[in-house]
């Protein structure tokens, strides 16, 4: 039998054998084990990982060779960062099924947010991705070695995108935009000639045409009073995004700190986290879960219109005047008014969708809620690929009465209305 993942799936090697064998009482263990099996992966979907993980628990308890639960449950661990789970787990699944492509995936996540790049890139070419390893191989020293303790850089616009000011190199300013939907730092074939970057790695990306993407690092990458050292960083000989400046900041360098997207105060604030600025950042603002997938993907708990509390996207920065998007087939589950004759044309991840204009009488995270506001729903489904259901994005938007931070250690958002302390 082969797995989903296209690798052997060594528990059902040895069912099989084993009722070859005749051994009888097998079948009733693998049915119950497989309804176990069911039951976790459907909590899983649902967005109840806590529960999801101890049912994948009670899977490997009855059969230590289930590559799938513990796989699944090393990426319950590295969705709330507990890397000591994920690498146990995850560890185990590769020890069973070395070539599994999803488990080495994982892994390379797990490895990347722990800066341990080195270990990550066999992982990352296991996984398919040949440029992530030459990439990560290549890095010298320390990666992000930090200094300063805190920056607060004003935001030089707010739509249609955000811009803040930043030095590559030693170089003059320039501007950046910032994304929770993208990883690395990404700058222009432009900013990257001037600061001398040297590409360590590349690859062709097919977005109907053909473009180059090269991957190097940054000596340093300063922001305000605060500089990072070492720095990953892309850059293409494609069009960069309209409007967006000469970079965009990713994911990977939110979690170096302790994140403060200060909409209401038009400013973003980067921490040195520690116990007592996350305590001072927090103060006063509601908290919610935050998880990370894919390495650079941020999700929280939200609902639209009537849908109760369910996992959403946190789509911080990036361009759009819609609060919220969603599946043009959730809009129409949950009765969101949707106006259909008047698509619009637009981009996610590359790729041009058609999108329609629609209302939800709701959009709420935590007590911070829209009502009735401007969002889309997407004719096609952009929420998938985790595992788990995603009810919708929320978006740049959402957020401007608030400010909004990320907490990468507990692994929690707080959000508050009005401008930061």
């Amino acid at each position: 039998m082969v797995s989903g993942q296209g690798m052997w799936d060594r528990r059902s090697a040895l069912r099989a054998a084993a009722v070859m064998a005749g051994v009888a009482a097998v079948v009733p263990l693998a049915g119950e084990a497989a309804a176990e099996e069911t039951s976790a992966d459907a909590l899983f979907k649902a967005g109840k990982f806590e529960e999801a993980g101890r049912a994948y628990e009670a899977v490997l308890r009855n059969d230590p060779t289930d590559v799938h639960a513990a796989r699944q449950r090393g990426y319950v661990g590295l969705l709330s960062n507990r890397f000591a789970d994920a690498e146990k787990y995850l560890g185990m699944a590769l020890a069973l099924a070395p070539q599994d492509v999803a488990a080495n995936r994982l892994m390379a996540d797990c490895y990347t947010r722990q800066d341990k790049l080195v270990r990550a890139a066999p992982h990352w070419r296991a996984a398919g991705k040949e440029a992530n390893a030459k990439w990560f191989e290549a890095v010298d020293g320390e990666p992000y070695q930090l200094s300063g303790e805190v920056a607060r850089l004003p935001l030089q616009q707010m739509d249609p995108i955000p811009l803040l000011a930043g030095s590559i190199n030693g170089g003059p300013p320039k501007r950046f935009s910032f994304y929770t939907r993208i990883a690395s730092l990404n700058v222009s074939a432009k900013t990257a000639a001037e600061a001398g970057l040297r590409a360590v790695g590349e690859e062709i990306e097919f977005n109907g045409r053909t473009v180059w993407s090269y991957y190097g690092f940054v000596d340093s990458f300063r922001l305000g009073d605060v500089e990072l050292r070492n720095v990953p960083v892309r850059w293409s000989d494609g069009e960069a995004m309209p409007g967006s400046g000469d970079g965009m900041i990713g994911t990977w360098i939110f979690y170096h700190f302790l994140t403060t997207f200060d909409y209401a105060g038009r400013s973003l604030i980067l921490r040195r986290r520690t116990p007592e600025t996350a305590a001072r950042a927090s103060a006063g603002a509601e908290r919610l879960p935050l998880w990370l997938a894919r390495e650079h993907l941020t999700f929280s708990r939200g609902s639209v219109a009537d849908s109760g509390e369910r996992v959403v996207a946190l789509h911080i920065g990036g361009v759009g005047s819609n609060v919220a998007g969603m599946y043009e087939g959730t809009a129409r589950q949950l009765r969101v008014r949707t106006d259909y004759e008047r698509p619009e044309e637009s981009l996610a991840g590359g790729q041009p969708v058609i999108v329609y204009p629609c209302y939800p009488k709701e959009v709420r995270l935590g007590t911070a809620n829209a009502i009735g506001s401007y969002s889309v729903a997407s004719a096609n489904n952009l929420h998938t690929g985790h595992g788990f259901d995603v009810l919708a994005d929320f978006a740049h938007s959402f957020f401007k009465p608030y400010n909004i931070t990320l907490d990468f250690v507990d692994m929690n958002v707080h959000i508050g209305r009005g401008k930061a302390a």
